[in-house]
């Protein structure tokens, strides 16, 4: 069996075995009175009889009925003890064998206009002094032959397991395959009916992702054996959801908290002379300021919904390109912005816009080489494009550069938080964000879907 078997054939199985069981119970429970009653007996011997009557009966020159010894009649004379039979023609002539019980002595002719006949006594009626015989017509060597037989004494056991054999062979076997192909047919069916709700479940299962904690799988018309698997798993899932909350907190907390360092910390080295050291501190203390408010945005961006409104989106890089300049041109590039919409009416939330924008502008002042041009170019279709003119994006990390905490090199001061926050920000906006095959720097484009006024 493989690690995942289906229920629905481990189904079929066990109620295949367990009919067979059962069928098996009944038979030897009905063989038993069978036996018991001694009908079982009477059965077996009177056919054995009748059949070996059918090569066994000839006639001699005179016409007189003859009994060959054939080898089913020998048999018959060796394992049947007490048997008899009477063998009659429609002539009359007679030819018997044995001690014919009194009960069955005196039928003569009466019966020659029936084809088939058994006399007996009710099943519980017993059996050692009332006896049973068998009348039925054959065709044979001698013509149309009656033959009144009985049952002889004790039968071996051999012919008890041959008689229980054949009848399982006849009616038992046929009727254990009619039940297996009908649960064969039906078993497969009912499962199927019966966890149709669990299809549900799952569905709702694959739905549940860190943006949709508080789904819960549904329990209406869940099976109840299955009911306690799917309250475990929603009180699993309540626990995550508390401890995500309890994380978000706590990484909320912790940026407001470094905040109030960094700030003291940056005016302190402004009172430094413009030295290499202390420009090198400012830059560090900027970078430290930059990460701490972005674990800031994407805390906010995770716990709090958006306020999107119809804005400007020409407006809103317009005023991060002119925030930007002053840092880009101190770092040794020169910004330019070109737009060819305007206004480009999107919308959004102009704070969360705005921190997407700024954090495209410092990612291409990190990783521009510090020369160049670092062009921000708006199109009429809404998408904005950052470029610039620096050692470019690799294939194989353009898809990887939006991971959290993901860095081209291990020498590159960022956080590799930056662009993550972009992608987050331009999803909850709808939109999205890429980066561009591009010879001889970074081409990132922002698209975000128009505002359709009216």
């Amino acid at each position: 069996m493989s690690a995942h078997s289906s229920l629905r054939w481990q189904l079929v199985r066990h109620l295949l075995l367990l009919q067979a069981v059962l069928l098996c119970i009944v038979i030897v429970v009905v063989f038993a009175i069978l036996i018991g009653n001694g009908m079982l007996l009477r059965l077996d011997s009177e056919d054995s009889v009748v059949n070996a009557m059918r090569e066994a009966v000839i006639r001699d020159d005179a016409g007189r009925l003859q009994l060959r010894s054939t080898p089913e009649v020998e048999r018959l004379r060796r394992e049947v003890p007490g048997l008899w039979f009477v063998l009659r023609d429609q002539e009359g002539h007679t030819l018997g064998e044995g001690t014919v019980p009194p009960e069955y002595a005196r039928i003569g002719d009466t019966l020659d206009a029936v084809g088939y006949a058994r006399f007996g006594w009710n099943l519980g009626d017993p059996s050692g002094d009332r006896p049973t015989a068998q009348l039925r017509w054959i065709d044979s060597p001698a013509g149309r032959i009656q033959v009144l037989t009985g049952p002889g004494g004790e039968v071996p056991l051999g012919r008890y397991l041959m008689a229980i054999g054949l009848s399982l062979a006849t009616p038992m076997l046929p009727l254990l395959a009619i039940m297996a192909l009908a649960t064969l047919l039906a078993t497969p069916f009912v499962v199927r009916r019966a966890l149709a709700s669990l299809h549900d479940v799952a569905a709702q299962a694959g739905r549940i992702d860190v943006d949709r904690r508080a789904t819960r799988l549904p329990t209406r018309e869940v099976p109840l054996e299955v009911m306690p698997l799917v309250n475990a798993i929603n009180e699993a899932l309540e626990r995550l959801d508390q401890g995500y909350e309890r994380q978000q907190r706590f990484l909320i907390d912790a940026a407001h908290e470094l905040r109030t360092p960094i700030a003291i910390l940056r005016t302190r080295i402004e009172l430094l002379e413009p030295e290499p050291l202390g420009s090198r501190l400012r830059e560090d203390i900027a970078r430290l300021a930059t990460l701490a408010e972005q674990l800031l945005d994407l805390q906010r961006l995770r716990v709090t919904t958006l306020a999107l409104a119809p804005l400007d989106l020409n407006a809103v890089a317009r005023e991060v390109v002119a925030d930007m300049a002053p840092l880009a041109v101190g770092a040794g590039y020169t910004l330019a912005f070109e737009t060819r919409r305007d206004p480009c009416i999107v919308r959004g939330d102009r704070g969360a816009l705005q921190r997407a924008l700024t954090n495209l502008l410092h990612n291409a002042i990190e990783h521009g080489n510090r020369r160049g041009q670092i062009a921000v170019t708006l199109h009429e279709d809404g998408s904005l494009d950052v470029t610039d003119e620096g050692g470019g994006i690799p294939d194989g990390e353009r898809e990887r550069i939006f991971e959290a905490f993901h860095r081209l090199s291990a020498g590159h001061h960022g956080a590799g938080l930056g662009l993550h926050l972009v992608r987050e920000i331009v999803n909850a906006h709808g939109g999205s964000v890429a980066a561009l095959p591009r010879r001889g720097g970074a081409h990132l484009r922002l698209q975000l879907p128009l505002h359709e006024s009216g």
